[in-house]
Parts: C-alpha cells; sequence; structure tokens
C-alpha cells in the first residue's frame, strides 16, 4: 500500500512539473533564449501576493495547461514581480533585476502589466488581466506581433 502511495506522489509529481510554466528572471536570459528560439518575450509586471486581478491572471491564464502549452512553444515568459510580505520576499539581486526592468518597461507602477517584446528586447505591446479565456488571451497576445 505505502509502495502505492509513494509511486502515485511520484507520478503526480512528474505530470506536474512536466506541465510547470518555465518562467525566466534575468532579462538578458530571456533575450538569448528568445533570440536562440525565435521566439516573442511576455514581460509580466505582478505583485503575487497583494494584487487580486494578478492572482487572477495566474490562476485563469498562466496556470493553465492550454496556455502553458501554447506559451511553451511561441513564448519566453519573463516574470517581474514585486510581493509585499516580508516572507514572499526576493533576493536583493533579484528584485534589483525588477526595478531595472520596471524602471524601462513599467514606469507606471501599473499591475498586472503584460509587456510583450520581440526578441531584441523592444516594446511590441502591452495589456493586463482580461476576462477571457487562456485561447482568447493568446490570440489577444498575438495581436501585438510585427
Amino acid at each position: 500500500m505505502k509502495k502505492a502511495i509513494i509511486i502515485s506522489l511520484v507520478l503526480i509529481g512528474s505530470v506536474m512539473f512536466a506541465n510547470a510554466q518555465e518562467w525566466q528572471t534575468d532579462f538578458t536570459q530571456a533575450k538569448e533564449k528568445a533570440r536562440k528560439e525565435n521566439k516573442i518575450i511576455i514581460l509580466v509586471f505582478q505583485g503575487s501576493d497583494w494584487c487580486a486581478p494578478c492572482m487572477k491572471l495566474d490562476s485563469e491564464i498562466w496556470s493553465t495547461d492550454v496556455f502553458k502549452s501554447y506559451a511553451d512553444e511561441h513564448f519566453v515568459m519573463l516574470l517581474a514581480d514585486f510581493p509585499k510580505k516580508k516572507k514572499n520576499a526576493l533576493t536583493t539581486v533579484q528584485q534589483d533585476k525588477n526595478n531595472k526592468l520596471a524602471e524601462t518597461y513599467n514606469k507606471g507602477g501599473f499591475f498586472p502589466l503584460v509587456v510583450v517584446l520581440d526578441k531584441d528586447g523592444n516594446v511590441m505591446g502591452q495589456t493586463g488581466y482580461k476576462k477571457i479565456t487562456p485561447n482568447e488571451y493568446i490570440i489577444h497576445l498575438n495581436t501585438f506581433k510585427h
């Protein structure tokens, strides 16, 4: 019985890991990956522990199998998180990286803000939370492509 439970947990963990969204947190690495794989960059500014629309965007779009599957093939996902709770604090290095991204791409301090970038980091468009399906959101993001 114990073996069956352990095997089940390992299998569930494997499926969850295989379906995990691959988020980049370093802009330089995201650009390198986008150039290498000829993909656009989806830069997401979020407040993961305080911004309700950010949490909805995560649960209704980013975390869905439909979006993760499409993103894996077409996007480089770059996360700039700005948590407020001490327990979720980022490293100083990561916070500095996120602040630098915000200085360039989110001067207004909007959350959530989704910035669509070409592989060189040039802005193609921006959006935010929308109450639409993952497929509709994918179509919406693709309208920014040149």
